[in-house]
């Protein structure tokens, strides 16, 4: 299992929709508890409300593409740009997900 960081850059004018979508994809962030494919570790908005960071553990970067061609977010054109970066905490209570 890997760390990857997922930055969400929301598509502008897309605040009630998002509201309206948002219990979705909590529930399918929710659910992402199998850490032999992919589980959440920690997601949330940021404070600007530009976008947001999910980390998940994941076997492989394809799998997280994967969920996120599922998040309602994204299927609903509400995310104008997700990146996927592999990410290898050295301190800090994630470094246990370091590969």
């Amino acid at each position: 299992m890997s760390l990857f960081a997922v930055e969400y850059v929301y598509a502008p004018d897309t605040e009630e929709a998002r509201a309206e979508h948002r219990a979705q994809h909590r529930e399918l962030l929710a659910g992402l508890q199998d850490p032999q494919a992919v589980k959440l570790v920690a997601s949330g908005p940021f404070g600007d409300g530009s976008g947001a960071l999910l980390i998940f553990a994941a076997a492989g970067e394809e799998a997280v593409n994967d969920v996120l061609k599922q998040d309602p977010f994204v299927a609903q054109g509400l995310v104008a740009n997700a990146k996927v970066t592999e990410w290898n905490p050295v301190t800090g209570e994630l470094a246990a997900y370091a590969s």
